[in-house]
């Protein structure tokens, strides 16, 4: 930002590139694979040809090397038209950040030319089903045997569980806690890698969700992101993108919301004249409206400490996750309120959002845990 409240040109532009390919590639046919169940790969595939598979990937290793500000503007423009599917590709460069960020030349060499380019994708494994907001008490082992980890486990919730072709994983290979977690790349052909059966789920239903399960899964050492031990450290660090990327998701949805209800309110009348000319209606316009803005003021003001390193980048990440999320599905909320019955219908959009957004008040730690990060760092 070339001020404190204005995008600059490039900015701009790669806001609008995004904005334009949401409009051609995924809000046409959104509603569509949310009602089949349809994971949308090719159209995920086309977004990395914009660059959208390696936002923060370096130039170096074949990425656009943008900013988090600049990957917020684009999950926010693609989540206009389908959270579920600008959440996927959020994950994916994540995962290939981290790869970048902390992985060794030759970890680099293998996986990045193919994950740049979304040939392959890949998928980020931290959550267990007894490890969720307790992260750090993960299980999932990684046993040394030669130059190779012998890896057991389970590992719950995971976005992409049988579609991705690489899966970077929180594995244990010293003690309790968080200094005993490695990180590792692991790939969906290695014998012993399975799949559970893709999780029935409210929303989300554009991107599949399955566990990820290891068993005696032989991967080599060269495969480990950065040092042993290490691991529970670039969680951290990635979760603070992350947070900022689901939060835009959640203002993508709830922006696409409130336009769907200013256009409804105009149209629909009862009494004798459009529901847009009463007071109420306009109220509740003007504090979605206020609300919005305010949580997208936050996200990006976060999202430039992030990409600054500054001091306090991960409270702000964890303020702008929690205002962004729970403002997103109070907005969309509303406007499912003012559509009256036609809004719990799927013949409208806004009972999709309605389920997308929910659960990002959920992922990418809770909200509630988000309180408890703010409020541990202004004490401390």
């Amino acid at each position: 930002m070339t001020d404190q409240f204005a995008l600059t040109d490039d900015q701009i532009a790669i806001q609008e590139m995004a904005r334009r390919f949401t409009a051609d590639a995924i809000t046409p046919f959104a509603a569509q694979w949310d009602e089949d169940h349809v994971f949308p790969r090719d159209t995920i595939k086309s977004a990395a040809e914009l660059g959208f598979g390696a936002i923060y990937v370096s130039e170096e290793s074949g990425g656009i090397g943008l900013g988090r500000l600049e990957a917020a503007l684009i999950m926010e423009a693609m989540a206009y038209g389908c959270p579920a599917t600008s959440a996927f590709i959020s994950i994916h460069n994540m995962a290939a950040w981290m790869i970048d960020t902390f992985g060794s030349a030759d970890l680099k060499s293998r996986y990045l030319p193919q994950l740049v380019t979304m040939d392959k994708m890949a998928g980020y494994c931290l959550t267990e089903p007894g490890s969720g907001s307790d992260a750090a008490a993960l299980k999932t082992s990684a046993k040394l045997d030669g130059d190779h980890y012998i890896v057991n486990g389970t590992k719950q919730f995971i976005s992409g569980g049988g579609v991705n072709d690489v899966y970077v994983t929180m594995v244990r290979t010293g003690d309790n806690g968080p200094k005993g977690i490695s990180c590792l790349v692991i790939e969906k052909d290695m014998p012993g890698v399975s799949f559970g059966a893709p999780e029935r789920k409210l929303g989300w239903n554009a991107s599949p969700t399955a566990q990820v399960i290891f068993d005696n899964v032989r991967v080599p050492v060269g495969n480990r992101v950065g040092e042993e031990g290490d691991g529970f450290k670039f969680a951290m660090a990635g979760l603070d993108g992350g947070r900022l990327n689901i939060g835009a998701c959640s203002l993508g949805g709830a922006q696409r919301c409130l336009d769907e209800a200013v256009t409804y309110v105009k149209d629909r009348s009862q009494f004798g004249k459009a529901i847009a000319e009463f007071q109420n209606t306009q109220v509740q316009l003007a504090d979605m409206a206020t609300d919005l803005e305010a949580a997208r003021a936050l996200l990006y003001l976060a999202a430039a400490k992030v990409s600054a390193n500054a001091p306090d980048k991960t409270r702000f990440s964890a303020m702008a996750k929690k205002l962004s999320t729970d403002s997103g599905s109070s907005i969309v909320d509303r406007a499912l309120q003012m559509f009256g019955g036609y809004g719990y219908l799927r013949d409208y959009p806004i009972e999709r959002f309605w389920r997308d957004l929910r659960v990002h008040r959920i992922l990418e730690g809770t909200n509630e845990v988000m309180r408890m990060i703010i409020g541990r760092d202004l004490l401390k």
